[in-house]
């Protein structure tokens, strides 16, 4: 029976099994929290399999999780988006009051075009149901990467945040932008009203992985950069309204000495439904076997736009580090989950390391 969170240990169910929720989210639902991702329990070396679908689990406290199964299962139809074998990530559902249903939408990047990526829908009336997929689009024509769902509590006007993919083949040309997309009343597709988010950052790589939340009537959205699996800097940004415009704050993980974000990736935040301003960052640690001893400027060095420094160190430690993200080495099927509380002072978000921590100990 665990009592509290223990933030890049092993989790494991009620049953014993390790837990398989990445690259997902929490939504509390009747009274009950619900945990649901990409179930990686097949992603070994070099197996060539993603995923084996989406798994639903629940809890009373977040901290003891029964299975409740997979509510998207794979396709054995090598053309469907949820054939294993196919990129699908980062599933994030939102319920629809109007129409009194689940709406879940997932990110698919096809295998043989990994530079067209779009989104699959699929709906449900029961979170523990099996959910249906009923279109797959492209938002607003763009191929889009990973993403985050918002529903603003007082309106109830749905949006998306997501990267547009540009180039998958040359860096430095992909993953430079952000959309935020209001979502029709039903949830199922975009209006057409829409803002972008350019990053003018430093850096050879782009961003990705955007994670939203609002705060004291702030709207803060964390976002990585695309380097794989491989842990890099979390930044944020910060703005009055969805749309924007956004403004760069910097970087949300303090003392973290390698600065790759406690060596994780969040995926989503969630906001307590019993605590007053309790959000909880939800990452995955998805390379178990980064080396001990990196170096603290690895990621600055390495993605620096200095053409000279990164030559030097893209011939040594970094791409070491970078082979451990090759789908023939890395174990997807261990990978841990890193949760962790944010603190909001003077409108800046930071995370800090904890050891252990309970939710309840929180105002």
């Amino acid at each position: 029976m665990n009592k509290c969170f223990r933030p890049g240990q092993e989790w494991v169910d009620t049953e014993g099994n390790r837990i398989q929720a990445h690259g997902g989210s929490v939504i509390y639902v009747d009274n009950k929290y619900y945990w649901y991702g990409e179930n990686k329990e097949k992603t070994l070396p070099d197996s060539g399999l993603w995923h084996w679908g989406v798994r639903l689990y629940s809890s009373d406290d977040m901290y003891n999780w029964r299975n409740e199964g997979i509510i998207v299962p794979p396709s054995d139809d090598y053309d469907s988006p949820l054939h294993p074998t196919q990129y699908m990530d980062r599933p994030h559902i939102i319920y629809n009051k109007k129409t009194n249903t689940f709406v879940m939408w997932i990110k698919i990047m096809r295998r043989e075009n990994m530079g067209q990526q779009y989104m699959t829908i699929a709906v449900a009336d029961k979170i523990t149901d099996e959910f249906k997929i009923i279109k797959t689009v492209q938002p607003l024509g763009y191929s889009s990467g990973d993403f985050d769902l918002v529903v603003d509590e007082k309106t109830n006007k749905a949006y998306i945040y997501f990267d547009k993919v540009h180039d998958f083949v040359h860096l430095e040309h992909q993953h430079k932008d952000v959309v935020c997309a209001e979502l029709t009343d039903d949830y199922t597709d975009l209006t057409g009203n829409y803002s972008n988010y350019h990053d003018n950052s430093p850096y050879r790589v782009g961003i990705e992985a955007p994670a939203f939340c609002k705060y004291d009537g702030k709207m803060y959205l964390f976002l990585s950069r695309t380097t794989g699996y491989v842990p890099n800097p979390t930044e944020c940004l910060v703005s009055d309204n969805y749309f924007g415009p956004w403004e760069r704050i910097g970087r949300v993980h303090e003392g973290d000495r390698e600065n790759l974000s406690f060596r994780s990736q969040i995926s989503s935040i969630f906001k307590h439904p019993k605590k007053n301003n309790l959000f909880i960052a939800l990452a995955d640690r998805w390379l178990m076997n980064l080396p001990d001893d990196l170096p603290d400027n690895l990621f600055e060095i390495a993605n620096s736009q200095d053409d000279d420094r990164y030559e030097t160190l893209h011939d040594k430690r970094y791409y070491e580090v970078l082979r451990l993200n090759n789908a023939k080495v890395r174990d997807m099927s261990v990978a841990r989950y890193v949760w962790l509380p944010i603190f909001f002072e003077n409108g800046r978000p930071v995370i800090r390391w904890f050891d252990e921590w309970k939710w309840e100990d929180f105002e």
